[in-house]
């Protein structure tokens, strides 16, 4: 059976070559971060397996029977005056194979001030952006493969300009116990636009995310590797205020090396008393880090970090991500076990 996942990995990810990344794309939003736990591990964790329902947003395979009857609810301040969050909620319809999921995403990017071509003040608008998941989950009799599936409902509102589109999302999990290791693969975003926005039809945010993660078997502590963005090799561009500048005045553009373009595929994160009432975690995105420095500066930038504490069949979630000096996130979230 692993040999059989190994071989679908990498036929999917073979069959989807192309991807757009870094303002190519419509619905931007649905690149946000879902859950507290999620922003902490550093952004893009698929490998988590456990009753947590807000991982059923970012890989459909993970559902499970344990998220049977939770409600999952998160909220966070983005910058300026934006804000968003996320809701979830499972259902278990039979133990053994199958769980249902549903959940809304959204994004209020707060009131801006209108302006004609001559600078002439006209009136104040908003802008907000949401979408509606419906999910599915499947374990294969008598396997630990697990397959899922999210459709999305998606919804813009820009000024005076309106956008309606739809995608599925597409999750594989499989689990080693032996070695309690889990694999996944996660293909986001397939779907297009129902309506555009001026006519023009726009790209979604493609992406293929791997991950694999592990618990140790002496320490308290689970690991988890992703890799992002896999549908597109070149994640690097070259940043003018990087540029060297010769004695003799000439500026030459950054050159980024393969290790770094590599390593901005990685997103890693550790979890400390992963199933323990009280959980601490931090997590490192490369391609946020090496995006958002500074030069000469030490700003911490893609270091993220955050704790879980259970009380009862209550669980508070919460997460801090450092962007620049001038940008960082919180983001707090609920789980509640109505079972």
């Amino acid at each position: 059976m692993l040999k059989r996942f190994v071989l679908l990995f990498f036929s999917l990810v073979c069959s989807v070559s192309f991807g757009q990344i870094g303002g190519r794309y419509t619905y931007q939003f649905l690149n946000l971060t879902t859950s507290p736990r999620q922003a902490a591990l550093g952004g893009k964790t698929i490998t988590i397996y456990d009753e947590d329902v807000n991982q059923a947003m970012s890989n459909p395979a993970a559902l499970k029977e344990d998220m049977d009857n939770h409600l999952a609810m998160n909220y966070g301040n983005y910058y300026g005056e934006a804000s968003y969050g996320t809701a979830s909620y499972a259902y278990t319809y039979d133990r053994h194979v199958q769980t249902f999921y549903a959940g809304i995403s959204y994004v209020n990017y707060g009131s801006f001030e209108g302006y004609d071509e001559n600078g002439q003040s006209t009136s104040s608008f908003t802008g907000s952006e949401g979408a509606l998941s419906l999910g599915y989950a499947y374990n294969v009799p008598y396997t630990d493969l697990h397959i899922g599936v999210n459709a999305k409902l998606i919804t813009s509102t820009l000024e005076s300009y309106n956008s309606i589109g739809g995608a599925i999302d597409v999750g594989i999990m499989y689990q080693i116990e032996k070695n309690d290791v889990n694999l996944a693969l996660v293909i986001r975003n397939i779907g297009t636009q129902f309506t555009t926005y001026s006519g023009i039809k726009e790209n979604l945010p493609f992406e293929i995310v791997a991950g694999v993660s592990q618990e140790l078997e002496h320490v308290p502590l689970r690991w988890h590797l992703s890799l992002e963005n896999l549908q597109q090799w070149n994640l690097s561009f070259s940043n003018p205020v990087r540029g060297e500048t010769n004695i003799d005045g000439t500026t030459s553009d950054e050159k980024v090396s393969f290790v770094n373009n590599a390593l901005r595929h990685v997103v890693f994160g550790v979890e400390l008393f992963p199933k323990k009432a009280f959980n601490v975690r931090l997590g490192y995105n490369f391609r946020r880090g090496e995006e958002l420095r500074v030069n000469e500066q030490r700003n911490f930038s893609g270091v993220s970090l955050g704790f879980g504490l259970k009380v009862n069949k209550l669980k508070f979630n919460y997460s801090y991500s450092r962007y620049t000096l001038a940008a960082n996130t919180s983001l707090f979230g609920l789980i509640l076990n109505f079972q």
